[in-house]
């Protein structure tokens, strides 16, 4: 006799399953009728928020970044703040101060002023242009979803949503992030200059009078409970020990010295020659959670209720290529992060 409540909870998986393949590509498919291209950046983003992290963008200006933001705001129905960073920048323009507010009969007192931090999604412009005391206020209420003024902390709304973005071309006048802080960000990616017939779509689209109107996916009375559904529903999907052990191994190969491993068929667990000569520190264990996650909502999006190794290897270089120090033989050899880390997961594969 079959068992009927076993099944059930199958069909349930399955249907929610769908549910979240149809909504997430409903968003993707509305945010890229106002982007052209980049469908990869699009749903890397929304895996990012989905998984509940906040993205670091890299690209030269005019390629969409704040249109991106703005249309994933739209889409999801969410409120949307554009805080753009420079050197003069303080963090109480960011999350708000006290002020002095004249009650009746002439009484004073204090009334905090929330600052634009106090939305669901951000885009924090040009984020390295600000200087780290504003950078730190700024990473603190995306590690901590919180401010605290004056001795008062003050819950930030959810969903909390950060983008930010650095040019890599100007560097003068800037404040590179500290190490620390590029690792709060749950992937970086780098957005490239549009091809032969994007750069025409793109003409078409923005010198003309018609506009295209994002239209929210999502109802605006149970957005919020939508949204929560679909970040549960990523985390339950499963992992295998041999999944989690293929992540491990990744991470663990990022670390110049290390010959830690729980692969019997690697070879010693030497460093990769890439990793030794051109990486000083490797992925924190932040990098390891954010592959596991993004890895669940890939899986998510292929309709199954666990990981594979093709979903890791999809997610890796966007969750790691950040979060890796290299050294000064690497800049002068023109190395990338996410070339060694290609290596990385080339020789792990082999291993596996």
């Amino acid at each position: 006799m079959p068992n009927i409540n076993k099944n059930k909870e199958v069909d349930d998986i399955k249907a929610e399953t769908e549910r979240f393949r149809k909504d997430f590509n409903d968003l993707k498919e509305e945010i890229g009728k106002v982007i052209v291209g980049h469908r990869d950046i699009i749903e890397a983003v929304l895996i990012a928020f989905f998984a509940n992290g906040h993205v670091l963008l890299e690209g030269v200006p005019g390629l969409g970044k704040t249109l991106l933001v703005k249309s994933l705001s739209k889409a999801l129905g969410f409120d949307f703040k554009r805080i753009q960073f420079t050197p003069d920048l303080m963090p109480a323009d960011i999350i708000g101060t006290q002020i002095v507010v004249e009650r009746n009969k002439g009484i004073k007192e204090f009334e905090f002023s929330a600052g634009p931090v106090f939305s669901n999604i951000i885009l924090a412009d040009e984020i390295n242009r600000a200087t780290p005391k504003t950078q730190s206020a700024m990473l603190e209420a995306m590690e901590e979803r919180q401010v605290t003024i004056a001795g008062k902390t003050h819950k930030l709304s959810e969903p909390f949503f950060v983008l930010a973005t650095q040019n890599p071309i100007e560097m003068e006048g800037t404040y590179p992030l500290p190490e620390a802080q590029i690792d709060r960000f749950f992937f970086k990616l780098e957005l490239s200059f549009p091809n032969f017939s994007e750069l025409k779509d793109i003409l078409r689209q923005t010198t003309v009078n018609e506009k295209y109107m994002i239209k929210p996916v999502f109802n605006s009375t149970d957005a919020l409970k939508k949204v929560t559904e679909m970040r549960r529903l990523v985390r339950d999907v499963l992992v295998s020990t041999s999944v989690e052990d293929y992540i491990t191994n990744i991470v663990l190969a990022t670390h110049p010295n290390s010959k830690d491993t729980g692969n019997p068929k690697s070879d010693g667990g030497d460093a990769i020659d890439c990793v030794s000569r051109y990486i000083t520190y490797g992925s924190s264990p932040r990098g390891a959670q954010a592959i596991v996650l993004a890895a669940k909502a890939m899986a998510l999006l292929d309709n199954r209720a666990n990981i594979s190794y093709d979903d890791v290897d999809k997610i890796a270089v966007s969750a790691l290529n950040h979060r890796v120090l290299l050294n000064f033989e690497a800049e002068a050899d023109n190395m990338k992060s996410r070339d060694i880390i290609e290596k990385v997961l080339e020789k792990i594969r082999r291993n596996r």
